[in-house]
């Protein structure tokens, strides 16, 4: 006959070998951390013929880049493609309305007539910016909307989005993905 310890032997042997077994093949829960911070996606910009706008784009990529966290604007490297083209112009600043899409295309236009009426060149760079994040006109609006542009006046030199743009933008871009919906194409020109 056997004896009851190696019934229990048996059995604690038993139990590890199914809870190895198990564990080995269970799928680990998602870590809360892990869920929450997807990859940003990432937009190159070609602002090598935007000779004088140097500092206002700098200036405008900082602060969309320091104000959404899952799109990141990075100049493209030389002879690299670029899904946002920015030149400048004599006219008025113009941008094709987006979301543009990694390998995407887009081009702003910085206008010079706006800077000879006195608008803030760094506000023009965010603002034509936030276009092709997907954003349009909010006109006419305060100053404390970017995308009020122009209509916001000459004294307005806010170049920050505010917290309904933010949102706007984060769900354009939100799980590291590009909407789904396609990019909207038109040009949006930003004359008074």
């Amino acid at each position: 006959m056997l004896d009851s310890r190696w019934f229990k032997a048996a059995g604690v042997t038993a139990a590890m070998t199914l809870a190895t077994v198990t564990a080995a093949h269970a799928v680990p829960a998602p870590e809360p951390a892990a869920e929450s911070s997807a990859a940003a996606v990432t937009l190159r910009y070609d602002d090598s013929r935007a000779v004088g706008w140097e500092a206002a784009i700098a200036a405008g990529v900082a602060s969309w880049n320091a104000n959404v966290g899952n799109v990141k604007l990075v100049e493209a490297a030389p002879g690299t493609r670029a899904e946002i083209q920015i030149v400048a112009t004599s006219g008025w600043p113009q941008a094709t309305l987006g979301p543009v899409r990694p390998g995407g295309q887009a081009r702003v236009e910085l206008g010079s007539q706006a800077v000879a009426e006195g608008h803030d060149k760094t506000r023009i760079a965010a603002h034509e910016l936030g276009h092709s994040l997907g954003l349009p006109d909010t006109k006419p609006g305060p100053c404390s909307q970017l995308m009020s542009g122009s209509s916001a006046g000459t004294s307005c030199t806010n170049a920050v989005p505010n917290a309904a743009e933010r949102s706007r933008v984060q769900s354009a871009y939100a799980g590291g993905l590009v909407s789904r919906a396609p990019a909207d194409g038109r040009v949006l020109v930003d004359a008074p």
